[in-house]
């Protein structure tokens, strides 16, 4: 199956809890994936830092690569890095499913969101909170996936920004029903029903999940949130 046809699994399946990878146990990682696999997840989702475009340090290629080994999940892998577009085949030869990258982080974002597609993955365009959405607007046809921040790219269990809940629905009204919107950031049973009634179908959710002793009930919880929003 073609990598970019699992984001029409993502849409049918909506509203979807992307688990970030970013807080948990690294040392347990299989353990951890096992543990979400059984959760009921459909897919995982996975920062990208390098230190410059944002002022933190992760995980790359190899992480990625580690966890197609260990998963037959969705990879969501979030660039947020510098001229994004140098590193798209490495990423989808890792494994990602779906590449996203930040309009912030390159001049060339149409050509960078062609060569995403070229390979086969599903294209996303991430947006931070102080980013005119404007910007994003001769991209769209080219995106498969709207991320809008609502905190500052860079760093986990940052608080929730309020103002994420109208950028959704500018989005939403921006984008046809094919391309999918995800909000990252603060995300947790108090936040997700306000993004889902603004349009948005993927939350990738951090603490909410990992702060918790039982998954399982963290992800029915904020599912249910969502959808009886």
């Amino acid at each position: 199956m073609s990598r970019r046809t699992r984001i029409s699994g993502l849409r049918q399946a909506a509203p979807i809890v992307l688990p970030s990878l970013l807080l948990c146990d690294f040392g347990n990682l299989e353990r951890e994936v096992e543990r979400l696999e059984l959760a009921g997840v459909n897919g995982l989702h996975l920062d990208v830092m390098d230190g410059n475009f944002v002022p933190n340090f992760t995980y790359g290629m190899p992480i990625v690569a580690a966890l197609r080994k260990l998963t037959d999940l969705t990879l969501d892998v979030h660039l947020m890095i510098d001229d994004p577009g140098r590193y798209v085949e490495d990423f989808y030869e890792a494994g990602a499913d779906l590449i996203t990258i930040h309009i912030e982080s390159t001049n060339q974002t149409l050509e960078a969101l062609q060569r995403i597609r070229n390979t086969g993955a599903a294209a996303g365009l991430a947006i931070n909170p102080q980013t005119p959405l404007s910007r994003i607007q001769g991209c769209i046809e080219l995106c498969d996936l709207v991320l809008v921040m609502s905190v500052e790219a860079g760093f986990g269990g940052q608080s929730f920004d309020e103002g994420a809940i109208s950028r959704i629905r500018q989005v939403n009204e921006m984008t046809g029903p094919e391309c999918l919107i995800e909000v990252d950031g603060g995300i947790n049973q108090n936040t997700i029903g306000a993004c889902a009634d603004a349009g948005a179908k993927l939350f990738v959710v951090g603490s909410a999940i990992f702060g918790k002793q039982d998954y399982t009930a963290a992800i029915t919880e904020l599912v249910s949130c969502a959808v009886t929003s």
